[in-house]
């Protein structure tokens, strides 16, 4: 398959995005007025809590078994450097560029890298052209969309317990600033050093208490105020991890990987596969509600100039450095032998 072939192969998917998320920005102008503020929110809970959980349990189920879990262990250590290499990235422009109460924002997002569900389209797209550089059509699109969830499933567990948190805490802090400022402005702007000391102290403890209400500041006993804080993060952790999201990844690495319940769901005479095809018929709807949703996003992003080096940061951060590095850390296993040699292993 040439480069050119490849090339044009390759860029149909992001064609198809493109597309659909210039719908999106359509229905959500004022030209439209279809796909709102209100209905953007309420599709995104809707694909948050039903169409992304089914997803991820059908193309698991589906496709994963319990070797191919072992015998991928190198994968969830390659997202795990992405993701840490992606923050180190993000904490750079951070202090390069300090922008104002996005500081969480920018990591989460630099962290992140380019974890997303464009690789459900992109592989198959490539799986069924002649020439592919993956072999056999049918083992490449059923191996293709297992490194695909696989990966998803992976990726959704950092972004839930990491990008998420980053993204949670930024937005506590900056409300708390929010209601400080709100505070000044009501006392009428006349407000002396002393009083802004006061203020700024009054308003911290909002932002902890926000971040967590077990961390009870004990100042007579720092082991008691160790302990409260180590179990209101584990207890953050653990309510992040039971995002609908990734219970269906558990579940569906579960059934996937045992035998006999995968019978149940998967295959022409598995008694419960009306279960599954429904399961994966909300999960079809998960790719285009988001790029809709995304692109009806882009529409209040583009009248925002004063975040436009942030962005072109980004942008170079997750579409070019750390491309490389992820080539880098993949090529670097090869050559020490940590995984056998595939093709699909650089894709996710």
């Amino acid at each position: 398959m040439g480069f050119w072939s490849l090339f044009l192969v390759s860029s149909e998917p992001s064609v198809q995005v493109l597309l659909i998320g210039t719908l999106g920005a359509y229905l959500a102008s004022s030209y439209s007025n279809v796909l709102l503020s209100s209905a953007r929110r309420d599709m995104n809970k809707v694909v948050f809590t039903v169409f992304t959980p089914s997803l991820m349990f059908a193309s698991l189920a589906n496709t994963v078994t319990f070797e191919q879990i072992i015998s991928w262990w190198f994968m969830p250590v390659n997202i795990g450097i992405t993701f840490l290499i992606g923050g180190i990235l993000g904490w750079i422009v951070v202090k390069i560029l300090r922008p104002k109460h996005l500081e969480g924002l920018v990591i989460a997002s630099t962290s992140a890298g380019n974890l997303g569900n464009l690789l459900l389209i992109i592989i198959p797209a490539i799986c069924e052209e002649n020439g592919n550089p993956f072999g056999d059509q049918n083992i490449c699109s059923a191996r293709g969309l297992s490194y695909v969830s696989f990966s998803m499933a992976l990726g959704g567990f950092y972004i839930w317990t990491i990008a998420y948190g980053l993204m949670k805490n930024a937005g506590k802090i900056y409300h708390g600033r929010q209601l400080g400022s709100n505070l000044v402005k009501e006392d009428g702007g006349g407000v002396s050093t002393s009083q802004e000391s006061m203020l700024s102290v009054s308003v911290k403890p909002v932002e902890d208490v926000a971040q967590n209400q077990n961390e009870v500041p004990l100042l007579h006993d720092k082991r008691v105020n160790l302990w409260e804080k180590l179990k209101g993060s584990v207890h953050n952790i653990v309510e992040e991890l039971m995002t609908p999201p990734t219970v269906a990844a558990i579940i569906g690495f579960v059934v996937g990987a045992i035998p006999w319940l995968k019978s149940l769901f998967i295959g022409g005479s598995a008694p419960l596969r009306v279960v599954q095809g429904s399961i994966k018929l909300l999960g079809d709807g998960t790719v285009p509600c988001i790029t809709l949703t995304l692109g009806g996003n882009l529409t209040q992003g583009f009248r925002i100039s004063q975040v436009g080096s942030v962005i072109l940061a980004i942008i170079c951060v997750r579409y070019m450095i750390l491309p490389a590095f992820g080539i880098g850390v993949v090529k670097a296993a090869y050559e020490l032998g940590f995984v056998p040699y595939d093709h699909f292993t650089g894709t996710c």
